[in-house]
């Protein structure tokens, strides 16, 4: 038997795409690199579940990098770090370049904004000597995953004289926490007998928040509301009224596990979109002068549509942009129109479980990397920006130049469903950009499943994305 190669095999080398063996293709120092990255995500995940606390920790970390506050009056020189932080739900990092923004900038923005459960603005009552939060669920979440499950209050309260509080409350383990109740299998037949989205509605995520009335209350109704009024009044100041200008939502409130017995994985609340924060947020502390200008913005209202001051609709990250240009002596929208992007954003990866959801040829999977969508979207390309071919060869090359393990991936069938991220927002400002971020097991669930080394891999690409000259 000849040991030469056949006139097909040698062909198949070298036109055909090759089957991804994923972390399979790692040594071990590369696997150690990834695990050790992950230990910092995990503290960021922790520390950083709702906006304000994203923005506060990253705030630490880039005052450590050497970063200082943006000044639209000071002159900045290549290597300079600088941050600028939008109603403190947002922040914008920027490494200054060599050629500034003369050639535009590279953006890689994701979002820190995740499912939860918001407090309406009067959300106290009483019931039956039980005394709960009225609540409004914030971006697309199963209602029903958000029963029997631990809940930790976060948030900011503004009182009438203008001072804020901020409140932490069931994140500690010896700390009480919160909880929506659910129906016991005894008594629901008539609700498993419903279609799944009208089992729980949105009005029956109501919190139980406390069920001893206040001492010595006499005669008086609503004793129960009263204890648990008088505990904040104790403990924050706070009076039934600062409800009305307050931002408090309830999260799970356990803690970044590390999955699998070989703990491959970390499961946690939050991972969308924290998960690409995360290595977006690291490559900008560790660049160190770019030939372009390097910008890491994570922003807010990603899951209810990027509307408002703080979302991705918002001319926040545009004005920066302006002005970073007028320091260079050119027009903003030159600036700006020369930029590319990657849209920092997760995607949903493969589960064998739900197979039938997905089509595999098109989908990514846990631990081949990170995923480039070239459009998101639903069924007929519906709200997405789709990617140019010449961009999608410019990041291709980038990540292959580079070693980075990556993918391609859709968000499941054509007509199964989709979802959108923040591109399409980019894309209107007349930026190349295209959704680059990691595979999620059990995306927008209190809690969610990444590898570790995806997440690793999303580092690597940004960093890469930062540093190179192409």
């Amino acid at each position: 038997m000849s040991d030469e190669k056949s006139k097909a095999t040698l062909l198949k080398e070298e036109i055909m795409m090759k089957g991804s063996k994923g972390v399979a293709t790692l040594n071990a120092e590369e696997i150690k690199k990834a695990d050790d990255f992950c230990v910092g995500y995990k503290k960021f995940l922790d520390h950083s579940p709702v906006e304000r606390e994203a923005v506060s920790y990253t705030l630490e970390l880039a005052k450590k990098a050497g970063f200082t506050e943006y000044d639209e009056n000071a002159s900045y020189n290549a290597g300079d770090k600088v941050y600028y932080v939008n109603r403190d739900k947002a922040i914008a990092l920027a490494v200054i370049g060599k050629n500034g923004v003369k050639n535009g900038a590279r953006l890689a923005i994701a979002h820190i904004d995740s499912p939860r459960i918001d407090l309406k603005p009067n959300p106290l009552y009483e019931d039956t000597n039980l005394a709960l939060f009225k609540t409004h669920y914030y971006g697309g979440l199963k209602k029903y995953q958000w029963t029997a499950l631990p809940l930790s209050l976060h948030g900011t309260v503004v009182k009438l004289d203008g001072t804020k509080v901020n409140i932490t409350w069931g994140d500690d383990e010896n700390e009480s926490c919160f909880c929506v109740t659910d129906l016991l299998p005894h008594l629901a037949k008539d609700q498993v007998s419903k279609p799944l989205a009208k089992v729980f509605t949105g009005e029956d995520l109501n919190v139980l928040v406390g069920s001893r009335p206040y001492e010595d209350g006499n005669d008086e109704k609503d004793l129960v509301k009263l204890n648990v009024m008088s505990i904040l009044n104790k403990k924050y100041g706070i009076v039934e009224g600062d409800f009305l200008s307050a931002e408090l939502c309830l999260i799970p409130s356990f803690k970044a596990r590390d999955i699998g017995f070989d703990a491959s994985m970390i499961g946690g609340y939050g991972h969308d979109d924290k998960v690409c924060a995360y290595p977006a947020l690291m490559a900008s502390l560790d660049v160190e002068t770019p030939e372009q200008t390097c910008v890491t913005y994570l922003t807010d209202k990603e899951e209810t549509g990027s509307d408002g001051n703080t979302g991705m609709q918002s001319d926040f990250l545009r004005y920066f942009i302006y002005d970073l240009a007028k320091q260079d002596g050119i027009d903003g929208y030159k600036a700006l129109s020369k930029s590319t992007c990657l849209s920092a954003d997760v995607s949903a990866a493969y589960d064998p479980t739900y197979a039938s959801a997905y089509e595999a040829k098109n989908s990514c999977y846990i631990n081949e990397g990170v995923v480039i969508s070239k459009y998101t979207g639903h069924g007929g390309k519906y709200d997405t920006s789709d990617a140019s071919a010449e961009y999608m060869g410019k990041v291709r090359a980038l990540l292959e130049k580079n070693n980075v393990m990556w993918q391609v991936g859709e968000l499941g069938k054509v007509d199964m469903g989709g979802g959108g991220t923040i591109a399409k927002y980019v894309a209107n400002m007349n930026v190349d950009v295209v959704d680059l971020g990691v595979p999620v097991l059990c995306m927008h669930a209190p809690f969610e499943i990444v590898s570790k080394i995806d997440v690793y891999m999303a580092y690597r690409a940004f960093f890469a994305f930062f540093d190179d000259k192409i």
